[in-house]
Parts: structure tokens; C-alpha cells; sequence
């Protein structure tokens, strides 16, 4: 049985669930410059701390108990330790020719975690998407007040740094691949372009997922794309799903995600952070709270697949994984030529 029909067996019965928030899960453990480092990078000659993805390299058990975590707590897909790990995001550490050791490690990491999980229940597999962020750069934006015509990237630099990205995940055993966080629709066109001719080059198939953030109660997106406009942007992608999530809490992102759900073909996402955060840039949303806000999403017939991102812990993902059990998924849309 390939993904895509693993999935879509599984959607037709319930909302499946997604992981929570690598990074907050990852500043639990307080890492030094040193646990960053590792034996490997202990001479590097300049600061790691931070580098979240090189910890797939150098605190490979942090990160496979972490995605353990979130499978034990409910979650049906684990998203690999991959958001930054492409060519530009890594250059803020000099580590660029990492990328695709980082991207497979990662992808191998979580895909032993995975299979352990399936083996202990076989009738709930568990499923890996290759996450690939939206790199540091912005194809249709310009850095420089100044020059607003001036791009700090071009739209087939993004194709290389997102073929180079994915075909490491790919190599690494992911199910599928999931571009998250996307602020702005031009990046995300890329990372398709460049998934989609990967996929016809190797001759392979696998479901690819779009998660869009909206940065803000505008309900747009950072290069001013209201969700409806930015599903329209991406739908020609053969998608499996499109969503949101990161920048808003649940009860923020609520008129977003129902108008996505409105005009999607595919599948919903839906991964909001875990609130607003706090003066202190945490967040201080309790599982229940999260879970109640997204219990109206489930209700309300938006969403077949849902999780956390930033501040939600498998606590998290486990009190919506329990909540939205009771609802039935979205359904697609019959779609009359």
C-alpha cells in the first residue's frame, strides 16, 4: 500500500495528528555551547548554540526521544529536525556543507523512531514528513527599505537550496514531504518546483504538504496573500493537503483555517502555536485551553489534520489528539467540471 492511499484510508475514518513543537521540546533540555558542539564541532570556530538541526549529528537520542514523545502522546506523523536545515539558513553558522548530512541523519532518525512505534501497534502506522522551513530569505520581498526593487535571492537559488534539502529527505526514508511556515508564496513555489522535478527525475511519487503562516490579525500572509489567494497560488501543485500554522494561537488563526477550508481541493492542515506569546517570548497556553479552541475547529468540520507548533509539548498534542477524536474529518469537496 503506497502513503498516499496509507493516508487516505486513515482520513476517511478521523482526524489524524501531528507532532508538536521541536524546538520548545529541544530548550527543555538547556543545551550549552558544548552539548551544540558535541566531540565532532568542539574546535569549530565559532558559536553553534542555537543550531537546532545539528543536533541530529551531535544529541541524535535528544531528538529521537523527543519525536518518541510525540508518537507515545497521539501524534500519527513526526515532522523531521529539519526546519533550517538548508543551504541559507545554515550560512548563519557557516555550516552550509552540512546540509544534506543534516537533512538525511534527520530523516533516519525519525524514521527508526516511527517504525518502532508501528511495531508496538501495526494497526496505527506512524509517518514521517521531511519538514523543509522557509529558509531566511524572501524571493518577493525586499530586505532593503531603501531599494524596495532589490532581492536578496533568486527564485532558482531557492530550487537549488530546496532540491538539495529535499533529496536528502527523500534519501533519508521520509513518507512524505511538508513545506511549512511558508510567509512568503513565491519561496513556497519554489520548494515546489523543485520537489516536483526531484519526484519526475527519480521517477517517484509521494505526497507533498503546504503549511502557510499568517503573521498576523491582517489574515495575511507576510508578502500580503490572504489564505484563500494563497491556496489559489499553490493549488496547480498536485497538494495533499494545505494549511497553516505557526504566528497565531488557535483562537487567532480560527477565520483563517475555516477560509482555507472553504476553498481547499485537498486536505486541511492545521498547527497552531500554543497562543500568543508572553513579554517574555514564551507561551503560556495550557493543553486544555489548546485543546478546547481546536475542539470548535473539529466541530465545525475544518480540519483533517491537526497538531501544534511553537510552545506545544506532547502534553499538547495529547489532549488534542483525545479532543478531536470525537469529531469526524473534513470532508473533500466533490468538485463539478
Amino acid at each position: 500500500m503506497t502513503t498516499n492511499e496509507i493516508l487516505q484510508n486513515i482520513l476517511a475514518k478521523r482526524i489524524m495528528i501531528i507532532d508538536g513543537a521541536m524546538g520548545t521540546m529541544i530548550q527543555q533540555y538547556k543545551l550549552s555551547e558544548e552539548d551544540y558542539r558535541g566531540e565532532r564541532f568542539k574546535d569549530y570556530p565559532q558559536s553553534v548554540k542555537g543550531n537546532n538541526d545539528l543536533l541530529v549529528i551531535t544529541q541524535p537520542k535528544i531528538i529521537a526521544d523527543i519525536h518518541k514523545e510525540f508518537l507515545k502522546a497521539g501524534a500519527d506523523i513526526i515532522e523531521t529536525n529539519t526546519f533550517n536545515a538548508n543551504h541559507y539558513s545554515m550560512a548563519d553558522y557557516a555550516m552550509e556543507n552540512l546540509v544534506t548530512e543534516i537533512n538525511l541523519e534527520a530523516a533516519k532518525i525519525a524514521r527508526k523512531v516511527a517504525d518502532e512505534q508501528t511495531a508496538l501497534s501495526p494497526d496505527k502506522p506512524r509517518l514521517v514528513a521531511g519538514a523543509i522551513g522557509p529558509t531566511n530569505k524572501a524571493g518577493s520581498l525586499s530586505p532593503d527599505v531603501n531599494n524596495p526593487g532589490y532581492r536578496s535571492v533568486t527564485f532558482n537559488d531557492l530550487v537549488k537550496a530546496y532540491s538539495e534539502q529535499a533529496n536528502a529527505l527523500i534519501d533519508g526514508g521520509v513518507d512524505m514531504i511538508l513545506v511549512e511556515t511558508v510567509f512568503d508564496t513565491l519561496n513556497s513555489k519554489a520548494a515546489l518546483f523543485a520537489i516536483n522535478t526531484i519526484f519526475e527525475e527519480r521517477n517517484i511519487e509521494m505526497p507533498v504538504m503546504v503549511s502557510g503562516t499568517i503573521t498576523d490579525a491582517s489574515g495575511r500572509t507576510l508578502s500580503g496573500q490572504t489564505p484563500e489567494a494563497f491556496y489559489i497560488s499553490i493549488s496547480h501543485a498536485g497538494l495533499f493537503s494545505v494549511g497553516l500554522n505557526c504566528a497565531l494561537g488557535a483562537a487567532q488563526m480560527r477565520p483563517f483555517i475555516e477560509e482555507i477550508s472553504n476553498v481547499a481541493e485537498c486536505y486541511v492542515s492545521c498547527y497552531p502555536n500554543a497562543g500568543l506569546p508572553n513579554e517574555f517570548g514564551e507561551y503560556d497556553e495550557s493543553p486544555e485551553n489548546m485543546a478546547r479552541v481546536i475542539e470548535d475547529f473539529a466541530k465545525s468540520g475544518f480540519l483533517n489534520i491537526v497538531g501544534g507548533c511553537c510552545g506545544t509539548t506532547p502534553a499538547h498534542i495529547k489532549a488534542i489528539a483525545d479532543t478531536v477524536s470525537k469529531y469526524s474529518p473534513r470532508e473533500l469537496p466533490v468538485i463539478v467540471d
